[in-house]
């Protein structure tokens, strides 16, 4: 009897929940490309994985918030993606004593750098260096975390963070990755994903339930901030209806429990 193999290392990766209100609560999110292997035309937050440039020593003084090694990094990573999927930035200029965050026309200017910083044809610090930019890394509440099953083949160990977007500035989507940049009414897409018009994954989902619950972006924020992280480590069981993944319920989620057809769209 051959063993099966050991599961991979998860990759450490962000997940950022960018909300304003509209009146009522709205978050952005990009609808992945159908160019792409990965949850191609799926509703996403913005999001993905700690590159080696989020943890370079240079970071020390382009960063606001006290924070070091990995939660540092992950929480460059998460602003990064945010810049490169949608065009935001929360960051200020570093002669600015105010701290106000940068407005429109500068994300403007540096929108031509979000695919190269993409790609790693550019680094994101030497970016923020060129244009003397510090990172608002307290922007970002964490909320939730998230750690691929062991069965897949591509394993992320994801921090979910949630933060107010930044005012004065337009999201774009990155005509790669992504192929549109919407800011949603939770209830309503996730209406749409029941009618079948929109795909969403079911760790998307459950997070747009639990987003769903507030009203505003401060009802939300508020919300997180009193949040227990519990890590969601999903596993499958079986039952007489079939194959589930099961989620800790001490995680606060309306649902611990998902048929598996489901989960994988079959």
């Amino acid at each position: 009897m051959n063993d099966l193999p050991a599961p991979s290392e998860p990759r450490l990766s962000s997940t950022v929940l960018l909300v304003r209100n509209d009146p009522t609560l709205r978050v952005l999110m990009v609808v992945r490309s159908y160019q792409i292997d990965f949850a191609s035309g799926a509703y996403v937050f913005p999001g993905g994985k700690v590159s080696a440039d989020d943890r370079l020593d240079g970071w020390s003084e382009h960063v606001d918030g006290e924070f070091s090694g990995d939660e540092r990094a992950v929480r460059i990573g998460g602003l990064r993606e945010v810049f490169e999927e949608s065009g935001l930035l929360h960051a200020r200029k570093r002669s600015d004593p105010f701290g106000t965050t940068i407005d429109g026309d500068l994300c403007e200017e540096l929108a031509p750098h979000r695919g190269p910083v993409d790609r790693g044809e550019e680094s994101f610090l030497a970016l923020m260096q060129k244009h003397d930019l510090v990172l608002n890394l307290n922007a970002l509440t964490p909320y939730a975390h998230w750690i691929t099953p062991d069965m897949m083949p591509k394993r992320f160990d994801t921090r979910f963070f949630i933060a107010k977007a930044p005012v004065g500035q337009t999201a774009c989507h990155d005509g790669r990755e992504t192929t549109d940049a919407v800011w949603c009414d939770p209830a309503d897409i996730l209406a749409k994903e029941k009618k079948g018009e929109a795909k969403l994954l079911f760790p998307t989902r459950v997070n747009l339930e639990w987003l769903e619950d507030a009203t505003t972006s401060e009802i939300a924020l508020a919300q997180a901030e009193k949040r227990e992280i519990v890590t969601v480590l999903p596993v499958v069981q079986r039952r007489e209806s079939g194959a589930v993944l099961v989620i800790p319920e001490e995680a606060g989620y309306r649902v611990s429990e998902e048929p598996l057809e489901r989960v994988t769209g079959g």
